[in-house]
């Protein structure tokens, strides 16, 4: 299928499964705004990178998601939002108990209340347009829970939420919105950390990938940023266009058990 000329906001997207996502759109012929926090000319040379290779434009614009008008300005600054993928998100593990207040506030901010405001932002423009497409990165913890991660799994279990009453605001509109259900997926902050378990452990990488840290993964294989790029891009297809309000999980059948 062809995006061209359709443009799409992914927030978060200057790594990992953001950046993967961002390629994907842009293959598929969009015109893509890259976010971050930071403002670095790394930055900008990924948004370059992508446009030299794919023939599209593509732009990297900052805005911190944990403040709220900055997030709605970053969809005034792109001008247009057709796509719009919420994927920023950081993560803190700690009992609940002892989970320190700045860090669930940070974490509901950014991995929550960001798609809140963007997406409030976003839809009257998809409106004008006639057409539009949210796309919420929510984690195999937006369905089930693991211990001592109370403030991401709390906005995972939101952002599945949002996107229910997003899609049931947006029904009769040709303008739909999903969930992304990833599992554990092979970004290079997850394959930095594999040194490290394989010391703890006493592993070799291949035994400590499977029995450690794809312990909950039956498929016992990481998802890739390139899968759910792809997976953004199917719901972005004309194929899609009745699917809204629901979840695709990519996440090895995970939440199969």
């Amino acid at each position: 299928m062809t995006l061209n000329g359709k443009t799409a906001i992914i927030t978060g997207s200057n790594s990992g499964i953001g950046l993967g996502i961002a390629w994907e759109l842009a293959r598929a012929g969009a015109d893509v705004v890259l976010n971050s926090f930071s403002d670095t000319p790394e930055d900008h040379a990924l948004a370059a990178e992508i446009s030299q290779a794919t023939g599209t434009t593509a732009r990297y614009i900052q805005a911190d998601m944990s403040n709220a008008e900055a997030c709605r300005a970053l969809i005034g600054k792109a001008g247009r939002c057709d796509i719009l993928v919420n994927n920023a998100g950081i993560q803190h593990v700690a009992p609940i108990d002892s989970f320190p207040t700045e860090k669930w506030d940070a974490i509901i901010a950014i991995n929550l209340t960001s798609a809140f405001h963007t997406t409030a932002a976003a839809l009257p423009k998809m409106r004008a347009a006639g057409w539009g497409r949210v796309v919420n990165i929510a984690s195999a913890h937006g369905l089930t829970a693991s211990p001592y991660k109370s403030a991401y799994i709390a906005a995972k279990h939101g952002i599945v939420g949002l996107s229910k009453t997003t899609a049931l605001e947006t029904a009769e509109e040709p303008i739909t919105c999903n969930a992304i259900c990833p599992g554990y997926v092979l970004t290079p902050l997850v394959e930095a950390q594999i040194p490290d378990t394989m010391e703890k452990y006493g592993m070799g990488r291949e035994e400590v990938i499977k029995k450690v840290m794809l312990d909950r993964q039956p498929s016992k294989a990481f998802a890739t940023v390139g899968q759910l790029g792809g997976t953004t891009v199917f719901l972005c297809s004309d194929a899609a266009a009745q699917i809204t309000g629901t979840t695709i999980s990519v996440d090895g059948g995970w939440t199969a058990l």
